[in-house]
This record gives C-alpha cells, structure tokens and sequence, in this order.
C-alpha cells in the first residue's frame, strides 16, 4: 500500500495546481558532466534530472543531493533565487521523488561543485518511503525480489548490470569482427531439442496444440548451416524446468555460435580468444579476482576426462570393467541409478569432483552416450568418446563445445538411442525425434564446430559473485505464501473459465 502521509502531499501538490506526473523534462546534463567538466561548465546555465535522495534545509537555504545514471549532484537551492512559493514546494518533496532543476554550475563557499538552482520542478511523486538502510547481505532474498529498490540504494548493483551488458558487447565485437552473423531462432518449439532437460510446456491456442520453450537452439542454428550460413551466433533465452541454486536458474541466457569448417579444437582456440579478449575489453586485463584466488582467463589448461579422473583418484577407467566402475561411482557417491552404460558411469564419476576444478581448465573428451549431437574422437579406435570440451573456472561449467555430427543416418541413431533411454526411464521430456532435423542434415551440413557460452556465468565470475542471482535483474523466485495463495485463486478462476467455455 502508498503511504497515507505521500499520499496527502500528493494532493497537496495537486492543489497548487501542479501536475506531480509532468510528461517530460528537458535533461541537458548529467551528474558525471558537472563533476568532470566542472572547468568547463563553471558559471554555465545546465538543466539536471533525477532522484532526491537527501534535502537539507539551512533557513532559506537548501542543499538537495540528486542521483541520476551517472552518480549524484549537488543542487543548491536559495529562497532568493527561485522565490518563495517555490522554495516552499520543497516541503511537499522527499526523498525518493524525482525532480528536474535549471541552474548554474557552481561551487559552494565550501569548494562543493553543485548546480545553483533558479527553478525546478517535480517530475514524479514517489508514494513509498525507502529504506534509510537497505537489508544487504542480512535479507538477499529482499532485494532479488525489489529489485528496483536494490538498484535504487546499491550503485554497486547497477554497476555489476552494467558490466553484464558490456560483456555481451564485447562478445558481439569480436564474433562479428571474425564475420560471424547474429541471428534469432524460435523460442516456442513443437519438439524441443539439444539438450538433455526438462522443458516448460505451454499451450498455442488457436492450433490447440502443446508447445515448448526452448531448452536450447542448437538444431535451429544448424539448420541455418544447412542453408548455406557458414557463421552464426545468437544470444538465446534458453528456459529448462530444472534446480533452482547458486549456477541455475529456470530462465538463463547462453550466446551460441557455429562456424563451418570448424572442429572442436579451432573452437576451443576461439574459445580461449573470446574470454581473454572480453576480459581485457570490460575490465582492462585478463587476470580477475574471483572469491579471493586471482584467475588468469588468459591462459587455459587442455585436460582429457579421463586424465583428470586419473589425476584425482589414481585410476585408470579406460583399464575398468563396468562393474568395477559401477563400485568405484557407489562408493564415491556419484549419482548413478545402476542403469547406465560404461560411459555415463565415468562421466558420473568425473561429476563427483568436477567442481573443484579452479583454474581455467577445458576438459576434453566426454563418454559417446553423454553426447548425441557430437563427432566421435578421430584419435580414438573404441569409438568411445566424442569431440567435446567443457571449460570450466571455479568448480563452474562455462559452456559446452563439439566437433558437430553431421553424419545423418548416425545422428539419427544416436538420437534413437537416447530417446529410447529416457523414455524407458519415463522422464518428462518427449520421446519424439525432431524428424525435421535428421531431414535437415540429410540435405548436407557443411564440418562444423560449435560452442554454447554461459553469458550469467561469465558475468558471475568477471563480478566476483558466487550467485547467479545477483547477476540476472530478476531471478526466479519462490513465491511467498501471500503470493502463492493469489495465485492459486488466480488459477481456480481460469479452471472454472475453461469449464465454461467447454460446455
């Protein structure tokens, strides 16, 4: 609810015959332009923009601090100068409004840089408080949920949002300098496809038919391959109805891009390229700081899986029986069902530690049934394993890379082959092949190397925060029993609507 006494100076200002909602004002600086060109602007008539945060009143002096995009101004307020009938009106503003100002840049008697005001006037009248302190780390769940407030009391905050859009900048810069072409791809899918998770359903009701959000883009972007693209990329929504933690959220945002006549090993330089270069453009250096431990994205270890499993359990699973991997995955409390094949056991095992992997590392080389979208290893004779390299830094996976498959009759078999797995297995995701993919490749895609980049991740780490909810506006959030309770109404009223209609 607004606040009963905003509410009376609301109408107060409307008794003035003021309109406390004026449609616009005519912004010519802001507060960094009065700061950095104070030499400048010294003595110059500017007009400034935005939100009242503080007022401190001296008689018939008044000191306002003003917090616009760029940081906060000084204005200076003097009965003398603007007259009394308007000076008055400051009693009727607070902090949270938003005010406009026609001054001259100035400095006080104290050396403050601050715009002397000849006239201002209210741009919105805010009818809730702010907090005088903000909750910070003592209610984090508070401020994902007001997030508007978060960004109003943390300058910080928006500066980590800031970094966020810079990143995905300097990602557009440097694929199109390598003439790779942005693109868009449905989100809303019939059959989902290339990736193996939950998706969220919905309904399109005029064909009264079940749809998909997508849980990745990955056969529409080769589809574009197929029809002669050779380099394309896309900054995707992506949306899989899975866990909610630190690393997940249900709406995530992923850049993905396909080279032709690419393999896995020229992505993974490309790769290596694109983090360093993004680095050095947003924060001037590859070498950041992440939870106390400085990380170089500069420089990238190559690492097979199953050298690394070697390297952290002294064993060799290439050399193991699928019984004996299956004991070894119980006893390192793998997450294992008793179901799987020799491959999803030793990728089962590598998961048992893979967070504990710092240093920026590419781990090469994942089991065949992990991975049904990707060209087996060249160099490997059992026919194993697949081109593939995960990046991780900081116990977290970056991103996800292959040497595509573009043998259509194998695609389609291994595509069989794992539909039929998870549908044994009765999981929620669809048991149909995406036909019109396996028909796509059947037309002729071109060798191609492929790569999907967790751009929430990416900015998780260039920001130092370990949660991916401080690096999305609006995280997905649980909703309150309030909520919850509004919304279970809300659906029993649609239930009773479709009723209706039906009969």
């Amino acid at each position: 609810m607004a606040d009963a006494d905003r509410i009376e100076k609301l109408n107060q200002i409307k008794k003035l015959g003021i309109n406390p909602y004026p449609y616009s004002f005519n912004q010519t600086h802001h507060a960094v332009d009065i700061t950095d060109k104070f030499a400048e602007l010294e003595n110059k008539k500017v007009s400034v923009a935005g939100r009242v945060m503080s007022i401190r009143e001296h008689g018939k002096l008044a000191f306002v601090d003003l917090h616009d995009v760029s940081g906060k101004v000084q204005i200076w307020i003097s009965e003398d100068n603007v007259g009394k009938k308007l000076f008055d009106l400051l009693h009727l503003i607070e902090r949270g409004d938003f005010v406009g100002v026609n001054g001259t840049v100035v400095k006080t008697k104290r050396g403050e840089i601050s715009v002397k005001a000849t006239s201002f006037e209210i741009l919105t009248k805010a009818l809730r408080h702010l907090p005088s302190t903000w909750f910070g780390l003592k209610d984090t769940e508070l401020r994902y949920r007001m997030r508007y407030v978060d960004l109003i009391l943390n300058p910080e905050v928006r500066k980590l949002f800031v970094i966020r859009t810079k990143i995905i900048d300097a990602i557009r810069e440097f694929l199109n300098e390598r003439k790779y072409l942005e693109v868009e791809t449905p989100i809303l899918q019939m059959i989902y496809g290339g990736a193996a998770a939950h998706p969220f359903e919905t309904m399109l009701r005029d064909l009264k038919l079940k749809v998909y959000l997508r849980t990745s883009n990955e056969l529409y972007l080769k589809r574009l391959l197929v029809g002669g693209f050779e380099r394309v990329y896309e900054f995707s929504k992506d949306f899989r109805n899975e866990s909610i933690d630190s690393t997940h959220n249900p709406e995530f945002t992923i850049v993905e891009s396909y080279e032709a006549y690419a393999d896995r090993d020229k992505i993974a330089d490309l790769f290596e390229q694109l983090y360093a270069y993004v680095a050095k453009k947003v924060l001037g250096t590859t070498k950041i700081m992440f939870q106390g431990r400085t990380i170089d994205v500069g420089k990238w270890k190559r690492v097979k899986m199953t050298d690394a499993i070697k390297e952290k359990y002294k064993i060799d699973v290439l050399k193991m029986s699928k019984k004996e991997l299956e004991k070894f995955a119980r006893e390192k409390k793998a997450e294992i069902t008793g179901d799987e094949t020799e491959g999803e056991l030793i990728n089962a095992i590598f998961e048992t530690f893979d967070k504990e992997i710092f240093e920026p590392t590419l781990i090469m080389g994942h089991p065949i049934e992990t991975t049904p979208l990707c060209k087996p290893d060249r160099n490997d004779k059992s026919a194993r394993f697949v081109e593939r390299f995960e990046p991780y830094i900081a116990g977290m996976e970056l991103g996800n890379a292959y040497s595509e498959l573009n043998d259509p009759i194998l695609q389609r078999k291994l595509l069989e082959q794992q539909l039929g797995t998870r549908c044994i297995a009765k999981e929620a995701w669809t048991c149909e092949l995406d036909e019109d993919f396996v028909r796509a490749l059947e037309y002729g895609m071109p060798p191609t190397g492929g790569i999907g980049i967790s751009i929430d991740r990416m900015t998780m780490l260039f920001t130092d925060n370990p949660s991916i909810k401080e690096v999305i506006f609006f995280p997905f959030m649980a909703p309150t029993p309030e909520e919850l309770h509004k919304h279970k109404k809300g659906e029993k009223k649609e239930e009773k609507k479709s009723k209706k209609k039906e009969k």
